[in-house]
């Protein structure tokens, strides 16, 4: 309730200084750069480019050509053949990033490791956190659209690496006590994203967990278009509000769905039900009020919505 008193507050003293304006609905031209990327503007805009014309080529297209044509696989790996400076694989030569990234997935992740369990990661990339997660489990998959990006020289006895088409989950059904995702479901075409949870639901064994984590659209866009868009124009084919999130997991039949907050020194489970959701529809609803820098800005501090991590129990 306090965020929402909060955002009331704020409303009605944003709303005394300033309205909306015609302009917010525009895109933003103005090149944006932050600390997030080293690379040269050049680099960003190239980038931005390739992943948009890919992007469009995903939202555009049928299941048929995305599911049996592999069409995910595909562009996936041009993108990164095409851009060898990509984040992901440049981090793959600086052991420093890898281990700074890792270390900070696992202050959350390791609260539910033990080794006697097995874990999924979907959309594991470089596979630098399913590596380390193996040292601490029984059994790891990892399950990825790309052979480019998962391209290992060995992997340990206990790991196995899949490649997806998108929707399915490649692993034994009803085995798995953990899976986890990071910025994964904002990246499906948005007619994939209940059938590819459902896949994911069907790997969890009895009281297995599924710890979603993906950005936020009140704080977006969170793709390489946040240099240049208002809305995400890149493989960010739809990034979600957590009221959204919420209807798609209960849709698939989570028994339990949990918001967390989680900073490292903090570790609050927010559940998510037919009470609490009105509440967050409501300052979603406040959020709507303001104009798009106000209110990313405003979405960005940690009590809202700089990102989402939401655990679904089976």
């Amino acid at each position: 309730m306090f965020i929402v008193f909060y955002l009331i507050r704020t409303t009605s003293i944003y709303r005394l200084i300033m309205t909306k304006t015609q302009s917010e609905k525009t895109q933003v031209y103005t090149p944006k750069t932050d600390a997030r990327d080293s690379r040269t503007w050049e680099q960003i805009q190239e980038h931005y480019q390739i992943e948009q014309e890919l992007a469009r080529q995903l939202m555009n297209s049928s299941r048929e050509e995305r599911i049996n044509g592999h069409l995910y696989t595909e562009v996936y790996n041009q993108l990164f053949q095409k851009v060898p400076h990509h984040p992901q694989l440049t981090r793959k030569s600086s052991p420093e990033i890898q281990t700074w990234i890792v270390n900070q997935r696992l202050q959350l992740l390791a609260r539910f490791l033990n080794p006697k369990i097995t874990y999924l990661e979907i959309g594991p990339g470089d596979c630098s956190l399913s590596l380390e997660v193996a040292k601490r489990v029984k059994r790891v998959y990892a399950v990825d659209v790309s052979t480019e990006i998962t391209k290992l020289p060995n992997i340990p006895d206990n790991m196995e690496i899949f490649i997806s088409d998108g929707c399915s989950i490649p692993v034994p059904e009803n085995t798995v006590d953990l899976a986890y995702s990071h910025q994964l479901m904002e990246h499906l075409h948005p007619d994939d994203a209940l059938e590819q949870l459902e896949n994911i639901y069907n790997t969890l064994a009895a009281n297995g967990k599924y710890i979603c984590i993906t950005p936020n659209w009140y704080s977006g866009p969170h793709d390489v278009s946040r240099h240049f868009d208002q809305q995400a124009t890149g493989f960010h084919l739809k990034e979600y509000k957590l009221s959204e999130m919420y209807d798609i997991f209960n849709k698939v039949g989570f028994s339990k769905i949990i918001w967390v907050k989680s900073n490292g020194k903090i570790y609050l489970e927010i559940p998510i039900n037919s009470i609490s959701i009105n509440v967050i529809k409501l300052v979603e609803y406040l959020l709507n009020i303001f104009p798009y820098k106000f209110r990313q800005k405003l979405a960005n501090t940690p009590l809202l919505f700089r990102g989402m991590t939401i655990i679904g129990c089976r």
